[in-house]
């Protein structure tokens, strides 16, 4: 598809601030329609005479009379699509939004150009309070309305629009015209099953902003929205459940199936995250605790990915292992499952306030753990996506000389890391982030391990790149891609290798520290095939726990598929 892309600007008698936002714009080399919404003759006098400056970029629209931000919308909207452009971007006038994250928006449309692109505002300190936290008011609205947390922001002006999609909606249903009118159409396009992506943009308050919004009859006119909204949504309730709870057909797409972990998008939101840090320390642990069943309930039913990769593990599990599969794969199994999930996050976060006495961490066998402290040597350690690999932190909290520090992907989780950052300053200091594991990355480790240090990595992820090496090996009884990068990592730095678990069971933390290599040796003759044995070493070990404790393996992704989306087959 050929993407043609303008600018629509509303405005209604920001002629101080006009200026400024179009000098902003027009370095994007972009077309601009500015619709005068009827302002007076002061602001109209300012527009004719940007116009003619950037005549090369601006074409001006004036409505005769002022009918309110959403009617002059819907009019640039109009205009550009009888001008042949297939999307419109629309940004307010009153200089409120960052211009230089309009290609930010370009890019976005060209990726995805049947998708409405949102601005997630960053605030500064200079938004009015009551705005900042009246907003969330029309956010939980629009999540009620919606089913769904699609739309974190219904109300920032800066968004982009596909104009074929949106002018159909607006040429068959009457829509508000005043300042109803943004979130209004965000919640009709969901309906009607539009994409939506979000950008995140700085949003400023100028001191000397002028503001059109009328406190009462806009809350009024909103209000009423909200009512029309809800209403249309329980008519169409069964329909909006079964599109979350159905695959789409672009949803079962082979390359949709074999979208790699590090692309799924983070779920929930950075203020939800915070709610529960918040409750957490306001009412203790054991009341916040009981608000992850309602949440998981929620995620099982609208995140239909993790629910599937969730009842294809339990599958093969039961298939490789009868005796471990409890009960037979399905919604039961996949809520248990994402429960699981949620009460080892919860319960990082309890580790990361400071409070792991209240967690009862025990190790199954020490003698490992204490032999490796008392050489003084550093060492690599090998763990996974099970249990709560957190509980590394235990191993510092047994022996006040250890350090350990984890070498993690963190791109895919930035908002439940910032929160965990909240609850403890030191959580960036025990991180290293790395794209890969390769040689650039052992230089860099092999300090930390000459100094004493437990480097904590992962076996049980493919690298975050669509080059990332990988050795297939046999994981519950069929074939599935582990990455060579720890093995190359261990052999580079010339350290012993180690794995450790953490599994809950019967309501207390086990901890498993097991030797695994005194050294990793990779022979340049045959070298491919030694990585084998080692990652077959690995995923031998990741079964056993796997079986052990099934419902707490948490890569909610198709963890055995080919590049192409297709199984690798049995092993």
């Amino acid at each position: 598809m050929k993407v043609g892309i303008c600018v629509v600007i509303p405005i209604y008698n920001h002629r101080d601030a006009i200026g400024g936002t179009l000098a902003r714009l027009v370095v994007h080399g972009l077309p601009i329609i500015v619709v005068d919404d009827g302002s007076d003759a002061q602001t109209q006098q300012t527009l004719a005479e940007l116009a003619e400056r950037h005549r090369a970029y601006v074409t001006l629209l004036r409505l005769p009379v002022n009918g309110g931000k959403g009617a002059a919308v819907m009019a640039g909207l109009r205009a550009a699509r009888a001008s042949g452009y297939t999307h419109a971007i629309q940004i307010d006038a009153d200089g409120q939004h960052d211009a230089a994250d309009v290609p930010k928006f370009v890019e976005a449309a060209r990726a995805t150009p049947d998708a409405v692109i949102l601005g997630r505002p960053r605030f500064d300190e200079s938004v009015p309070k009551a705005r900042l936290y009246g907003r969330y008011l029309t956010h939980v609205w629009v999540w009620i309305e919606t089913l769904s947390l699609d739309i974190p922001d219904a109300m920032c002006g800066f968004r982009l629009y596909p104009l074929d999609a949106v002018c159909r909606l607006i040429d068959s249903v009457s829509m508000p015209t005043r300042m109803d009118f943004d979130s209004e159409i965000l919640v009709r396009l969901h309906w009607r099953g539009l994409a939506f992506r979000t950008i995140p943009t700085r949003v400023v308050y100028p001191a000397d902003g002028v503001s059109h919004f009328d406190v009462l009859w806009d809350n009024v006119r909103i209000s009423a929205s909200h009512t029309r909204l809800v209403a249309g949504m329980l008519v169409r309730a069964p329909l909006l459940l079964a599109r979350r709870l159905m695959p789409s057909r672009g949803a079962t797409a082979k390359g949709e199936r074999a979208r790699s972990w590090w692309r799924m998008p983070e779920r929930g939101s950075r203020a939800g995250m915070a709610l529960l840090a918040l409750s957490c320390r306001c009412f203790g642990t054991r009341i916040t605790s009981a608000w992850l069943y309602p949440i998981v309930a929620y995620f099982v039913l609208t995140h239909r990915s993790a629910r599937v990769a969730s009842h294809a593990y339990f599958t093969r599990l039961a298939r490789a292992c009868p005796s471990a599969a409890q009960s037979t794969p399905g919604w039961r199994t996949a809520y248990r499952h994402m429960l699981e999930f949620a009460q080892s996050g919860f319960d990082k976060f309890v580790a990361w306030s400071g409070r792991t006495d209240r967690l009862r961490v025990r190790f199954d066998d020490a003698s490992a753990f204490d032999a490796l402290i008392a050489t003084g040597r550093g060492a690599l350690v090998i763990g996974a996506h099970l249990g709560n690999l957190e509980m590394t932190r235990a191993l510092a909290l047994r022996d006040a000389r250890t350090k350990v520090t984890a070498v993690v992907y963190t791109e895919h989780a930035k908002r439940f890391n910032s929160v965990l950052r909240g609850a403890n300053a030191d959580f960036a200091k025990q991180l290293v982030e790395v794209a890969d594991f390769g040689p650039e990355t052992a230089m860099m480790m092999q300090s930390r391990i000459d100094a004493g240090e437990l480097l904590v990595i992962v076996g049980d992820r493919v690298p975050p790149h669509d080059t990332g090496r990988t050795v297939d090996a046999c994981f519950l009884d069929a074939r599935a891609p582990f990455a060579q990068g720890p093995y190359v990592l261990a052999h580079a730095l010339g350290c012993p290798v180690y794995l450790f678990f953490c599994l809950k069971e019967d309501g207390e933390y086990r901890l498993y520290f097991e030797p695994f290599a005194e050294r990793i040796e990779l022979p340049r003759r045959d070298r491919a095939a030694h990585v084998a044995q080692w990652a077959q070493r690995y995923a031998a070990r990741l079964e056993h726990y796997c079986r052990k404790a099934p419902y707490q393996w948490f890569n909610f992704f198709d963890f055995w598929a080919g590049s192409d989306g297709g199984p690798r087959g049995r092993a």
